[in-house]
């Protein structure tokens, strides 16, 4: 399993942080909406060495069987690697590439907010969003946050290859 684990979960973090990347380091201007859909699309890219990891292990070190729980364990070692890829370049991107991130953030949803909310709807929630955005906003909560994610989403990939992989022989 160790094996396994270590090949697919380096297959993850590389394509986690090279995909979550990729627009940054072509230079390609990302608006916020699209910068999203990336982000999401490159998590998932790089989980799909979850299910290949958890079928490569069923396959060709067990025998051909693998029960649910041991497909979530394996799919979510996998997924910790990816994480890791993901928030170690969401970090450099806060810190180094654009550190003014979560300011320019604040101001795009503020603007997008000003287009649906009424004056005193658009006040109170810039204050709260200002909040989080002190709360929430250094580089090391935005990459925790990103790692997180991307462990949720890891725990859904591997729960369903899981449900579609097991076999008890």
């Amino acid at each position: 399993m160790k094996n396994t684990v270590i090949k697919y979960g380096l297959y993850a973090l590389l394509s986690g942080f090279i995909l979550f990347g990729l627009p940054f380091l072509l230079g390609m201007g990302v608006d916020f909406d699209y910068g999203e859909l990336i982000g999401y699309t490159s998590m998932i890219l790089s989980l799909l060495f979850v299910y290949f990891g958890i079928k490569h292990y069923r396959d060709k070190v067990n025998d051909g069987k693998i029960s649910l729980g041991k497909s979530i364990a394996i799919g979510i070692l996998i997924a910790l690697f990816s994480a890791v890829g993901v928030a170690i370049f969401d970090y450099i991107y806060t810190t180094q590439i654009n550190p003014d991130f979560a300011s320019e953030y604040l101001e795009y949803s503020i603007k997008k907010m000003e287009a649906t909310l009424s004056p005193a709807e658009l006040k109170v929630k810039s204050a709260e969003l200002t909040q989080q955005m002190k709360d929430y906003g250094s580089p090391w909560i935005m990459a925790l946050m990103m790692f997180v994610t991307v462990v949720i989403l890891g725990f859904i990939i591997s729960l369903i290859s899981g449900l579609i992989l097991q076999r008890k022989n």
